[in-house]
């Protein structure tokens, strides 16, 4: 029987792109327009990856009535300047290529709204390469409908897929979290902005170092779900 191909699903920022300052600046120039505090360089690190409005409830310890201004403010930014500070971390591209290449689908699942995720991509010419697009709602106001969650992002990722299975790749606890939750493995990224040991104590599988440990834990994974499927399928025989 032909090895089916797992397909592979992706966070964004601290995964496959690099903000570079494009977010936390964004963040602090938001904060400093509204004469709110701005926090320390860690702190501001610390809300990449988590959804926008609770980092800035939880972290920035923004007031709830100014956060929707916050959040337009920083927007205005992002779109602006932010998104042009940012980057591709090294290899990725290849590692996207290879698997087009090879006809492995790919999709991101990423806290960031949608369309904004989408146009991130956009950016890097690299939007084509993804089989789905999933984040969180557009409508970042106070009064929007509360989040599906990292959870919620990855499970519409599958079901643009048309799958049950497939290997979650993430910078943060919350990528973890979100694949566990549906059942699949996830692997953590050192690169991105995880404090020490994070990833490990979520229970990621793995954490590398470069793409092409990434690509090897990946094919690691298939051959050991591949060798469970055949024992499941030779002990169905009679």
């Amino acid at each position: 029987m032909t090895q089916t191909t797992v397909p592979v699903i992706f966070d964004l920022d601290g995964t496959l792109v690099d903000p570079a300052g494009g977010i936390t600046d964004g963040i602090a120039a938001a904060l400093t327009e509204l004469g709110l505090p701005v926090p320390s360089q860690d702190l501001l690190d610390a809300m990449i990856g988590p959804k926008l409005s609770d980092a800035l409830l939880n972290v920035a310890m923004v007031p709830a009535d100014v956060l929707d201004d916050v959040i337009g403010l920083y927007r205005q930014y992002y779109l602006a300047t932010g998104i042009s500070q940012g980057r591709l971390y090294p290899g990725i591209q290849d590692v996207l290529d290879s698997f087009a290449a090879a006809g492995r689908p790919v999709a991101v699942a990423t806290q960031k709204p949608e369309g904004l995720a989408r146009t991130v991509l956009e950016h890097h010419g690299i939007v084509g390469l993804f089989q789905s697009i999933r984040g969180s709602s557009d409508d970042e106001s106070a009064a929007a409908a509360g989040p599906v969650g990292k959870t919620g992002i990855i499970a519409a990722a599958l079901g643009d897929l048309s799958t049950h299975h497939a290997v979650m790749v993430g910078d943060r606890a919350q990528d973890v979290a979100g694949a566990i939750a549906n059942g699949l493995d996830c692997i953590g990224v050192a690169w991105g902005f995880a404090p020490d040991g994070e990833l490990q104590d979520a229970g990621a599988v793995t954490v590398v170092d470069s793409a092409a440990d990434l690509v090897a834990a990946i094919e690691r994974l298939e051959a050991i779900h591949a060798a469970a499927m055949s024992e499941v399928q030779n002990d169905g025989t009679v």
